[in-house]
């Protein structure tokens, strides 16, 4: 039996519909609110083209050819230019579990480290428990309330840490 390729990088255009399609899909697995999250965001079609900035970067895990998640930095909308956004970060069912978003998650983080954040803040929705997890495995420290103007307002879990 053949060992899956599994690779790490940064997103191309091609990879828009793909990545589009595992974060639409996610919202309908766990019963997310589509309104107010990052399901009618219209960053969430155009992903490639949103993350061309020098202060952003948006990645992909690719599983034998096919887009199967992603993950990316961006500076908070309407914040400090210290705090970066951990954002649109989704998996399929196919790659979750195995490792590959906590790899992405601390490609992310060193990412928004090389970029010269200071902190790293998060949105989530209460239904992604082994991500939560994840977040507070590595340090993240959960608020009261959002930060910033994401636009996510169904969020109901923020997140932030010191890099």
């Amino acid at each position: 039996m053949s060992k899956d390729s599994i690779v790490i990088r940064e997103i191309e255009p091609q990879d828009n519909p793909e990545i589009e399609a595992v974060i639409r899909s996610c919202f309908h697995e766990f019963n997310i609110p589509l309104e107010g999250t990052a399901y009618t965001d219209p960053e969430t079609s155009e992903m490639f083209q949103s993350y061309q900035n020098n202060n952003d970067a948006y990645f992909v895990i690719e599983r034998n050819g096919k887009v199967e998640g992603g993950g990316g930095v961006k500076p908070l909308s309407a914040s400090d230019t210290d705090t970066c956004e951990i954002q649109k970060m989704y998996f399929s069912k196919k790659v979750r579990g195995q490792g590959y978003g906590r790899a992405l998650f601390e490609k992310c983080i060193e990412k928004a480290k090389a970029l010269g954040y200071k902190s790293c803040y998060l949105e989530s929705a209460s239904q992604l428990k082994a991500a939560i997890h994840i977040y507070e495995s590595y340090g993240f420290k959960h608020l009261d309330g959002a930060l910033g103007n994401t636009g996510h307002y169904s969020s109901g879990v923020w997140m932030i840490k010191n890099l």
